[in-house]
């Protein structure tokens, strides 16, 4: 990060308005570095140092003399083509175009707009390095309803927890998403006092308040809210016990409980797809689309022949989960010399969401598709999800496609994109051809010896992978199965088969075609960028490792294949997972870039997602960009959107973060609904994470999560290592650390708001609940 003063100088060189995403590329940061830099502008426009010009740019206090281009960052992959900011020219809001659609009607079907990015992994300094005052978001509160913060930009270990003394008798109370200019004092540990001095608004629709109505209270769905909030009287807005609702603070008496009005009424917990329900409306999920984005979709008709390649000869085929209701890539293979041809068609959705339609803002607010187990929030309207831009079987489509030519060993010679027509042969599962495979089995309906020539041509692609040494991660995922009246009936592990390697090497080549393609054009890329492990995380990981007798090479030198290497070492050990998750934790967030650094993990010096355009937006700005560049029709990319690259690469990457979160909070619902019976139970379990304040756990039969309070250990004072590795029992001695296998009690499943609480069985005996001592003084 630069320090403010040279932010400072850099902001006078430029004598004129400057944006955050010139700021980011002059000195060359990447996408987590985003937050910090927020705060940094953010401390320096209370000091003065940095005058906001409306409402995304900046200006410094005086002209001065201009500073030298940035060289590329030293975390730029070698062979990535990286574009320096132009010192000349300063992006303003006005030279990006305006964002479409940004504020939508406070509805149900609202379009928010885009949060702003939250730190992926908080990492930084001692707590005590907290200025004294800073911006801070209140995420919960104490179990006397009082408001809990953490920083909006924290970069150190650990997680400052900040508590806010009430607002004055009269206001409103703060609620969970509002954020707040505080004066800081620090208390003790990571620990530390706030008192408001300035209220900053709510980040999209978070300041609401989601719960269940229940005998005149509202009882929270967020688990980091331990206080309930009352209802008055007339301000229930017609729920019944049961409902769950959202609802907004009022003022407060300054005693008892926080009063709040119900604005809406979403359904009642229990019923089918309530624990979805809950999901969508926590993290500000657009739900319904406009009319007019509908109406275009409804209107949608076949795309013509026209000037397009005619593909409906060419036996394509789709390989999808059994689950799966849009199909937007299709594959297939074939002998060329000694090597292979591949085709890889993907569904045409630039042909129906042209730029700055109705269609084009709904796809752009939403980011990309949401899925949970029980329903898909799209991107796009389901007449054109499932419908126009879904390859069904034996019915005519418009496609995008790119034709692959690989030597034997896997290497590509050259590759040439077009637009076509198509006819998907067949729609097949992961598992179906599998099978098929296994048994020697042909596909009906395609020409003989298909499924061999695509598994032929898989095994070319793997093994330049192999020589290209790429992080493959060895973390089993899990599948809610749910019945007609949405109940979990199981919860199984998903299976990972060559056939699922296949699409992936298939998708992966394809999209590297589209990056170089647009470099080879001339044309703005939407990078899918992957920086390597900063340098924190890089140590972190290898005093992990150093427990374990485990080594990594130096930060500097260190390359995928490094990492690779290390996780065979420990596969089949007993430390494989934790060794999988805690190199998946060292990683840096992929994210949407319209500068490139290359992808880390793939290997790769660029590379851009051209596969998903039906569920990602970045992958139709790709298609749009192709259509420009090759000059294959009058839908391609526009200078508006162009000039708005970085703010939609930054909100892109906002938007999917925002979804695997969703998604991750509703599996934890499902699971804690699925073991709310099974209180008392005992599981085998291994230690997952240790904190000052208890111990996490893991199930090994369900991949369920879950807490184990410090007073739920065997009586004894408990130590917390340093490096939050184990914890000691300073009288029994008794050692618990990361990885250990333990036996693990179930003492509480709350399926509102996904709360799993355990107790370990320590030497075949349950641990004693203590209560907490209190205090004089």
């Amino acid at each position: 990060m630069p320090s403010k003063a040279d932010l400072k100088l850099f902001l006078i060189s430029m004598g004129g308005r400057v944006g955050k995403s010139e700021i980011a590329r002059h000195f060359g940061l990447h996408t987590e570095q985003r937050p910090a830099l927020r705060q940094l502008l953010s401390e320096m426009k209370f000091e003065g140092s940095a005058m906001p010009v409306g409402k995304r740019t900046f200006a410094g206090e005086a002209a001065g003399a201009p500073v030298p281009v940035a060289a590329p960052p030293a975390n730029v992959i070698p062979g990535a083509r990286f574009k320096p900011a132009a010192p000349a020219r300063a992006f303003t809001r006005t030279d990006r175009g305006t964002p479409p659609d940004r504020n939508g009607p406070p509805a149900r079907g609202r379009i928010p707009r885009p949060p702003e990015e939250a730190p992926a992994e908080p990492r930084a300094a001692a707590p005590t390095r907290l200025p004294e005052t800073a911006v801070v978001e209140i995420f919960g509160t104490d179990p006397d309803g009082d408001p809990i913060a953490r920083p909006v930009a924290w970069e150190g270990e650990g997680r400052p927890v900040i508590y806010m003394h009430p607002e004055r008798r009269g206001q409103t109370a703060l609620a969970a998403g509002e954020r707040v200019l505080a004066k800081l004092r620090h208390i003790t540990g990571e620990k530390f006092e706030g008192r408001t001095l300035k209220r900053l608004g709510a980040v999209e629709d978070r300041r609401r308040i989601l719960g269940v109505f229940q005998d005149g209270r509202i009882i929270p769905t967020d688990r980091r809210q331990k206080a309930e909030w009352t209802v008055p009287p007339g301000e229930a807005g017609g729920a019944h016990g049961g409902e769950i609702v959202l609802a907004e603070a009022l003022p407060s008496t300054g005693f008892g409980l926080r009063p709040a009005r119900i604005v809406e009424r979403l359904g009642r917990l229990g019923e089918p797809r309530s624990v979805s329900l809950i999901c969508i409306h926590a993290h500000g999920i657009p739900e319904l689309f406009t009319a007019e984005a509908e109406d275009q979709a409804e209107r949608a008709e076949a795309t013509p022949l026209g000037k397009r390649t005619d593909l409906r000869a060419t036996p394509l085929i789709t390989i999808d989960g059994e689950d799966a209701r849009d199909f937007d890539d299709a594959v297939y293979a074939e002998p060329d010399g000694d090597g292979w041809k591949i085709t890889v068609a993907i569904a045409d959705v630039a042909h129906y969401v042209t730029p700055n339609s109705a269609l084009d803002r709904d796809a752009w607010a939403r980011g990309n598709s949401v899925y949970f187990p029980d329903r898909v929030v799209p991107m796009l309207p389901e007449a054109l999800s499932n419908g126009w831009c879904s390859l069904k079987p034996l019915e005519e489509r418009g496609c995008l496609f790119v034709e692959m030519h690989f030597d034997a060993s896997g290497t590509k010679t050259h590759h040439k994109f077009g637009r076509g027509l198509m006819r998907s042969f067949a729609r097949t599962t992961y598992e179906q051809i599998q099978a098929l495979l296994d048994a020697g089995e042909e596909l009906a309906g395609v020409p003989e010896g298909h499924i061999t020539r695509l598994y032929a041509a898989f095994r070319a692609l793997l093994s330049a992978r192999e020589r290209r040494g790429t992080l493959d991660l060895d973390l089993p995922e899990r599948r809610v199965m749910l019945d007609a009246e949405g109940n979990v009936t199981a919860v199984i592990p998903r299976p990972r088969l060559d056939s699922h390697r296949l699409i992936e090497e298939f998708m992966v080549a394809a999209n590297v075609c589209a990056a170089e393609e647009l470099e080879r054009l001339g044309q703005p890329c939407m990078y899918r960028i992957h920086a390597p492990p900063s340098e924190e995380k890089y140590n972190s990981l290898k005093e992990f490792l150093g427990t374990l007798g485990l080594s990594l090479n130096p930060v500097g030198q260190l390359q995928p294949r490094d990492f690779q290497t290390l996780l065979d070492k420990v596969k089949d050990t007993p430390e494989a997972r934790m060794v999988n998750e805690t190199v998946l934790r060292s990683q840096s967030q992929a994210a949407y870039e319209p500068d490139n650094i290359g992808h880390f993990g793939l290997a790769l010096p660029r590379y851009a997602h051209f596969t998903s355009p039906i569920r990602r937006y970045a992958d139709l700005l790709v298609h749009r960009a192709l259509i420009r560049g090759l000059k294959l029709g009058k839908d391609g990319l526009s200078e508006p959107e162009t000039a708005r690259f970085p703010e939609t690469g930054e909100h892109i990457t906002a938007t999917e973060r925002r979804a695997a979160a969703a998604e991750r909070d509703a599996v934890d619902r499902y699971l804690a609904a699925y073991l709310a019976d099974r209180v008392g139970a005992t599981f085998a379990a291994r230690v997952s994470g240790i904190h000052a304040f208890g111990v996490f756990v893991t199930l090994t039969e369900t991949g369920a999560s879950g807490f184990v309070p410090m007073k739920a250990l065997p009586q004894d004072h408990w130590i917390v290592s340093e490096d939050k590795r184990s914890v000691v029992g300073r009288q029994s001695r008794q050692v618990i650390r990361l990885a250990d296998e333990v036996e693990a009690r179930l003492r509480e499943a709350n399926a509102q708001t996904g709360s799993l609480v355990f107790e370990l069985l320590m030497g075949g005996a349950p641990a004693r609940m203590r209560g907490t001592r209190k205090r004089k003084g």
